[in-house]
């Protein structure tokens, strides 16, 4: 008897031990740099993907990525550039790294979000978890869809998100996205603008077309108020999705060749209009006047549309340009090397040069030679003539770089918590970083210039 409640003594004891076990490992970052304050990336380096369907009994496999887009990959070099510039400076005290994520499809931006939220270190012990390597802010991502996706989530853990390009009004709400902020203005104000533009040629009868999603519909609800504010009369309005089913693209289309008006205002993405202008043109509707958002108004990738023409003569507001001297360097001197685990570089390399790496699977391409580069490549990833969203990218960075700067330096007695107590700089929590994000102000340099700079919600 006394062997068996000793048995039972030890069983017991096992079962109410804590045991901490990994339940599932988070994804690789796509690039990424150790420092002492972590900034985590979601950018979107190949659009369209392929996938299937979750049977929910064993994990799915993670999104096929298809084609590149060289933008997003600008857009995450000029975050590691303004990293390294901040880095370099000695008036800066914070030592950043960076964790950049390549995510396409909004299922795979979440998980990057929650796997920058978790961010759990690779070594567990069985009986004493590891702290959590927690980025303290996210930067990203560039469409306004994906943004209230995840900005949502990471409200709940007061982590910072920081969007260059997500102009939706909607995350204007302090209550669901308590933690977002922009470098960017909303759509408030440029469907505003888009409706003065066309009461100014004088187009009082118009149609107007949007995706399906928060930007589309909130975007065009405002321009409508404001155009019938104007003076402006609406012929039709019509919603599609490029990932959408093919008969609300066929109704677009329909109305628009059966209407009367020929001004159409497109508050859509750049994939949306490459859809509608490439059926369009099919059918041989043409002579159309398009008034466009700044989500596709100057993207380069609409230039190899088959609708190309039909866009010629497009009118919008796009932000104001601007410069960041030595942009261009880091760009040209980028390679392979510099990021080995990065499956996409070695794709885009092999895209620009049309060769194979030694470790590529492609073999109906000759090997590269080991002497490419990008120093005298003409191409839109190196042109820095037109930064207007890759500034708003550089400008993200070095607000989150200020608000750490000024957590990392308060003066005990006089800091912003209980009884004027500081951050404990050795172990800074995002919500911290999102106290200072409040009422970040800061200047750069632009050519000779100073601007100064905040956020916006």
């Amino acid at each position: 008897m006394p062997l068996l409640k000793l048995l039972f003594l030890v069983l017991l004891t096992r079962r109410v031990m804590p045991v901490c076990r990994l339940q599932g490992r988070a994804q690789p970052p796509e690039l990424s740099k150790a420092g002492d304050f972590v900034l985590g990336g979601i950018f979107t380096f190949q659009t369209g993907y392929r996938g299937n369907i979750p049977s929910f009994q064993t994990l799915p496999d993670p999104p096929k990525c298809l084609n590149i887009n060289v933008r997003e990959f600008k857009f995450a070099q000029t975050m590691i550039f303004a990293i390294e510039e901040i880095n370099q400076n000695p008036a800066f005290l914070p030592n950043l790294g960076y964790k950049i994520y390549n995510s396409c499809g909004m299922t795979n931006m979440i998980k990057s979000a929650l796997d920058l939220a978790n961010g759990q270190r690779e070594i567990i012990d069985e009986r004493n978890c590891t702290k959590a390597d927690t980025a303290l802010a996210i930067l990203g991502h560039s469409a306004s869809a994906p943004t209230v996706g995840f900005a949502r989530i990471m409200g709940r853990f007061q982590i910072p998100v920081i969007s260059h390009f997500a102009t939706c009004a909607c995350l204007s709400n302090r209550e669901e996205f308590p933690s977002f902020f922009r470098t960017i203005p909303s759509d408030l104000h440029q469907s505003r603008a888009l409706a003065k533009l066309v009461k100014h040629f004088g187009w009082t009868w118009v149609g107007a077309i949007s995706n399906k999603n928060d930007y589309g519909v909130d975007g065009m609800a405002s321009f409508i108020q404001a155009a019938q504010e104007e003076g402006v009369c609406i012929e039709y309005y019509e919603a599609f999705d490029q990932t959408g089913p093919l008969h609300d693209l066929n109704k677009v289309v329909e109305t628009v060749k059966h209407s009367t008006s020929k001004v159409i205002v497109a508050f859509m993405s750049h994939r949306e209009v490459n859809v509608l202008v490439t059926e369009l043109y099919r059918q041989n509707i043409t002579a159309l006047q398009l008034v466009g958002s700044d989500a596709w108004i100057t993207d380069h990738s609409l230039t190899d549309s088959e609708g190309r023409s039909i866009l010629v003569g497009s009118l919008g507001f796009v932000v104001s340009k601007a410069q960041i001297p030595g942009l261009e360097e880091h760009l040209r001197q980028i390679h392979p090397s510099q990021f080995p685990d990065s499956h996409f570089v070695r794709d885009l390399w092999e895209d620009v040069f049309n060769c194979a790496l030694n470790d590529s699977s492609n073999t109906q391409k000759k090997t590269c030679s080991g002497f490419e580069s990008l120093q005298n490549v003409e191409s839109y990833f190196t042109d820095v003539s037109e930064l207007r969203f890759t500034y708003n990218v550089y400008k993200s960075v070095y607000a989150v770089a200020h608000a750490i700067h000024n957590l990392v330096t308060c003066e005990e007695g006089r800091g912003p918590f209980y009884n004027g107590s500081c951050a404990d700089t050795k172990n800074i929590q995002p919500w911290q970083v999102l106290h200072y994000l409040q009422n970040v102000n800061f200047t750069t340099n632009s050519v000779g210039r100073r601007k100064s700079h905040d956020i916006h919600y």
